[in-house]
This record gives C-alpha cells, structure tokens and sequence, in this order.
C-alpha cells in the first residue's frame, strides 16, 4: 500500500525567511557565510532555541567554531545582532540574541535609508575634494571603521575633518586621534565638538594674554597629536 506523504506535517516545519534579507543582506555589508549564521539564528529563535551555542550552530555551517565566533562579534559590532538578558518565571537570568537591530534596519522607511546614505556618501566625496585626490582603500576602509564599527555619525566625521584642514595637518592619522579624543572626552556630536574647541580657544587666548613674554601662539586649534611620535 502506498504510504500517503502529510504535506502540511512538512509545512509546518518551515522557517519563512524574510525576503527583504536576502535582497539587502549585501548592502549591510554580509557576505553570504555571515547571512547564513545570520539565517541559522533566525531559525533557531522561531524553534524556541534563543541562544544557539557555537556548537550548534556550526554543526549545521561549514564554518568552524572559530570563524562563527568572528562572524558573531562581526554582527554585533555592526548592530545587527544583540545579546539580551531575560528572567524566566522563577527570576532567573539567562541570555538570548535578538536580531531586532537587524529588522529595525532593514525596514526603516526608505526615506531615511536615503538620507543616510547621501550623507556618507557625500563624506567620502569631501574626503577626496580636502586632499585633492581619490582615497586609497586603506583609506576609505578607514572611513568605513568609523562609520560601521565606531558607529560615528557622518557630521562628526566631517567636523573632524575641518579641524584637521584649520590645523594644516591632513592625514588620516591626526582625523583619527580627533575622532578618538572626542569619544574618550564623551563628545559624540557636533556641537559637543564646537564647544569642546571653543573651550579650549578661550583658554588659550587667557593664558596668552597671561604670558606677554611669550611667542604668541597664533593656533586655537588643540594639537590632538601633541604628544604622540
């Protein structure tokens, strides 16, 4: 007798993949073995795991627990992929990777994806037009960094920029120690950064006007290198 196949037995075991994902996955910078942890999470939720371990997840990828590890850091880095803490009914802690900062991306309004990527956009082309040349890729993963993994917003990149153009010393190192001054210092906008430099402008004009002996100093620029080889 033959055996009669139970089709909605096999549609239930199916995992709806959002098709937003797989038609934008690139442009939020995952190759494919990062969509497919990406993917095997997403899965392992929706099955009532919350928290897949290394284990578990690579005896399904052909990825080693390793090279998991780096995609896992790599996604949260890039805030598509969160760890929360949860309390069961007994108050107890325990651990589960949400990937809402993912959805949350992926479906933002248009509009605002637009104007976000005009800005960053817009960044590397005034990268290009200050120093008179096209970026090199080191540089313009540099920019990258900061923008994906620093999660700097474009406006402050560019005011990082103009400090270095005011002080004549453009180069990607000094951008750098700016951006990473101004994080270490708390400042985390534009007008953080103004108010740090005129801060630092008025004390340098009191201490000038302190020290007539002294060559005036015509900068009221910080020398964020000051210091450094």
């Amino acid at each position: 007798m033959k055996k009669t196949i139970n089709y909605q037995e096999i549609l239930q075991h199916q995992t709806t993949i959002p098709t937003q994902f797989l038609l934008s996955y690139k442009k939020l910078g995952l190759n494919e073995s990062e969509a497919m942890v990406v993917l095997q999470i997403y899965r392992s939720i929706i099955q009532g795991n919350f928290f897949p371990t290394l284990q578990e997840l690579t005896v399904i990828l052909t990825l080693d627990e390793n090279d998991c590890s780096k995609i896992l850091r790599k996604l949260i880095q890039k805030n598509l992929l969160k760890i929360e803490q949860t309390k069961n009914s007994q108050q107890q802690l325990s651990e589960a990777y949400s990937l809402e900062p993912l959805w949350e991306k992926l479906f933002t309004p248009e509009k605002k994806q637009e104007v976000e990527s005009s800005d960053e956009g817009t960044l590397f082309i005034l990268f290009e037009q200050e120093f008179g040349r096209p970026l090199s890729p080191f540089e313009i993963e540099t920019i990258s960094v900061w923008l994906d993994e620093d999660q700097l917003s474009p406006a402050l990149i560019k005011a990082a920029l103009r400090e270095a153009v005011l002080m004549a010393k453009l180069n990607f190192k000094y951008i750098d120690r700016i951006l990473r001054e101004w994080k270490k210092k708390g400042i985390h906008t534009v007008e953080q950064a103004r108010e740090a430099s005129k801060r630092f402008r008025d004390n340098q004009v009191t201490r000038q006007a302190n020290t007539p002996t002294q060559k005036r100093d015509t900068s009221f620029y910080y020398n964020w290198l000051e210091g450094e080889d």
